[in-house]
């Protein structure tokens, strides 16, 4: 319901109003699972406590049988919704037509993290033997995380970009999760956020000066006008890219060594979600704050207020010490996490990813200078978005975010219009026509007919029982 108000908070807006709807049905959808999931629970354990579920699946691991996998999977439905996962990852980038604070609360910090949150509190009800759920977790989250960061390279809108943006680092977690390491799903969840935050509001700071413009092709030139935004939105872009010391290596250093402990092709897919992260990400600096101003929007932007710049300043430093601060150790222990050193030097800490797993560590960074490479030959001169024509159709499907919603309002809402009419028409002519309506009106007639025989007449009704009486003496003697 939060969600639902501060998204939809220009309720005069048909596109935020909307957009308030649609994540309310959509994780209505999630939730459906998850209730599902959460009873099964209850009429196995007989209770809803983690301590007396997890003491009893210690003592029985077996306890949920051949449901154990059909419960975690139910169980991840309310994280699907909440965190958006693939195939209920469409609510989220319409998200971003509340206000821009707003959608730092909800994309960095607070609604989306919960689905994220919830499945490391209870992954022990997912890493049971003889399930399956921890596999199915972590391809959903691997190919939300892919998937997000396709769409996300053709996108013109800022704030659109960056919800793409969580769309994918979100994938990054949940596969995390399922790759058994709620430990680095959690530090990758607060280092993000973050970054995350630093970055949307660093996009209000743009889209306030700009006069509410929010497409980067009509911005361009504002790393000389805005150098305060520019910088530490430049922080949170190199700690969302993963570049070395700044937070979100770290964070997102875990996620991949855990992957390619436990799946080759997930870490693959790990490492090009990197590179294509780094690519969208300098796309939108390059376009938006470095070469010439494309509109008189541009030509006359300013920096932001105190008020606005020193959050950022502060999101900033987070940004690039966030993961050497102990948030790692601290998850470590809370979480049965690997390769986690309590007590090490600053020295060691810094350098620990490229002492405990160095191969996974010099090939991340070698995918975002791959991907700050791509951005930089494609887009560091451009007027214009040169991929359209190079890619052509492929570049619409990206564009119109490969046509989810259309899918859906052509299957899913029709199939909904459909049942809803056939209901309203039982409900009408059956229900409504049939049975209540027919009952009445039988009812009615009956009381009808039967008023005839109460005339008030003293001799009708001295006659109806004479003739009685003779109908009965008949039927006796006969």
């Amino acid at each position: 319901m939060s969600s639902y108000l501060l998204i939809g908070f220009w309720f005069e807006r048909p596109a935020a109003a909307d957009a308030g709807k649609k994540a309310f049905i959509t994780t209505r959808l999630g939730d459906f699972g998850f209730l599902l999931g959460i009873l099964t629970v209850w009429a196995t354990f007989g209770s809803l406590k983690f301590e007396l579920i997890e003491k009893a699946l210690t003592a029985n691991p077996q306890a949920l049988g051949a449901l154990a996998t059909t419960a975690g999977l139910l169980i991840f439905c309310g994280a699907m919704g909440k965190s958006a996962q693939f195939p209920l990852h469409v609510w989220l980038p319409d998200a971003m037509e509340g206000p821009t604070p707003v959608s730092a609360l909800i994309h960095a910090a607070t609604m989306v993290a919960a689905g994220v949150y919830m499945l490391c509190r209870v992954f022990f009800l997912l890493d049971i033997p003889g399930s399956h759920a921890l596999e199915v977790v972590a391809w959903i989250g691997g190919f939300t995380a892919l998937l997000s960061a396709v769409i996300a390279i053709q996108q013109n809108d800022i704030k659109r970009i960056l919800a793409y943006s969580t769309l994918s680092q979100l994938g990054y977690m949940v596969m995390a999760v399922g790759l058994h390491g709620p430990a680095p799903a959690m530090f990758h969840l607060t280092t993000h956020a973050f970054f995350k935050a630093l970055l949307f509001l660093g996009a209000g700071s743009v889209i306030v000066a700009l006069h509410h413009e929010q497409d980067i092709w009509k911005m361009g030139g504002l790393r000389r006008k805005m150098p305060v935004t520019f910088w530490t939105f430049m922080a949170g872009t190199l700690a969302l890219a993963g570049l070395w010391p700044f937070s979100g290596f770290y964070s997102k250093d875990g996620i991949l060594a855990q992957a390619a402990e436990h799946s080759l092709p997930l870490y693959l897919l790990g490492t090009a979600v990197a590179a294509l992260t780094t690519f969208y990400m300098f796309r939108l600096i390059f376009v938006a704050f470095l070469g010439a101003q494309r509109s008189d929007a541009a030509g006359h932007a300013h920096e932001s207020p105190p008020v606005m710049a020193w959050p950022l300043r502060l999101l900033a430093v987070f940004s690039v010490i966030g993961g050497l601060i102990g948030v790692e150790q601290l998850y470590g222990k809370q979480f049965p996490a690997e390769h986690i050193e309590q007590g090490a030097s600053f020295i060691r800490e810094l350098v620990a990813p490229f002492i405990h797993a160095p191969g996974v560590a010099t090939f991340g960074l070698l995918m975002v200078f791959l991907g700050f490479a791509a951005a930089w030959a494609l887009y560091r001169n451009a007027t214009s978005d040169p991929l359209p024509e190079k890619l052509g159709a492929l570049s619409r499907a990206m564009r119109n975010r490969f046509y989810f919603d259309e899918l859906y309002e052509a299957t899913v809402i029709r199939l909904h219009d459909f049942l809803a009419a056939v209901a309203d028409w039982f409900d009408r002519w059956i229900i409504a026509g049939f049975a209540v309506r027919g009952t009445h009106g039988t009812t009615e007639l009956a009381g009808r007919a039967l008023r005839l025989l109460q005339t008030g007449n003293l001799q009708t009704y001295a006659f109806l029982f004479a003739l009685g009486v003779a109908l009965v003496l008949y039927l006796v003697l006969k």
